[in-house]
């Protein structure tokens, strides 16, 4: 009797000891949250505060407008439309937002990150060459490129925080839509994030990093600014 209470403790004990295993928080959909020990803190929800569900209408869960090009970046030959929780509010806590990319002939989405998702693009018009770096496990100081070249009908995935790239290699304009699982996917453009920060990366550990002198930094802190 002693050892069955002994095994059957035991296995309890085990359980309750694995169970933070089975819980975790929530990702994370900005990019810094400092805790505070203030009661008169302003509260900062993890996505966006929710609505009584008895006022939500369709067009809560509603977007019309997809099939036309959004709003052009500036310098980048891109235009784009974003179908996320701001303009769609039914996707709030659904982790879940798409968008669509006009991208010019022989322009480039330029390598970037997106930190909080992984994302998938379905080519509509267009060729475009499309790749993410993965990082090699035997060799820290390199990467290896998985690429394609994407036509209409063609998906590709990038996963979750890779370094990737699309680039418009045909002389029509290229569209494709995107989506991610993450209603606030985050963007970090890597050349504008580097040598466009404020305040800016000294120049020495910019040169350093880069094996470059300081004249090239500045140029290329002049290029991307």
């Amino acid at each position: 009797m002693r050892m069955w209470w002994f095994i059957t403790i035991l296995a309890i004990t085990a359980f309750i000891c694995n169970f933070p295993a089975y819980a975790y928080d929530n990702n994370p959909l900005q990019d810094i949250c400092v805790a505070v020990n203030d009661s008169q803190a302003s509260v900062f929800m993890n996505g966006k505060m929710c609505k009584d569900p008895k006022l939500a209408t369709a067009n809560d869960f509603y977007f019309s407008g997809l099939n036309v090009s959004g709003n052009e970046v500036p310098g980048f030959g891109i235009s784009a439309k974003i179908v996320g929780v701001n303009n769609m509010p039914g996707l709030n806590t659904l982790g879940i937002s798409l968008g669509r990319a006009d991208l010019e002939p022989q322009r480039i989405v330029p390598l970037h990150t997106h930190p909080r998702a992984t994302e998938m693009i379905t080519i509509l018009e267009g060729t475009v060459y499309a790749g993410f770096l993965l990082p090699d496990p035997a060799n820290f100081f390199k990467s290896r490129l998985f690429s394609k070249i994407l036509n209409p009908g063609d998906v590709f995935v990038f996963p979750i925080g890779l370094i990737h790239f699309q680039y418009n290699m045909g002389n029509k304009k290229a569209t494709c839509l995107f989506y991610f699982n993450s209603q606030n996917p985050g963007l970090l453009l890597i050349p504008n994030s580097i040598f466009a920060s404020k305040p800016p990366v000294p120049d020495d550990v910019l040169a350093k990093g880069f094996q470059l002198n300081k004249t090239q930094i500045a140029q290329l802190r002049k290029k991307f600014s």
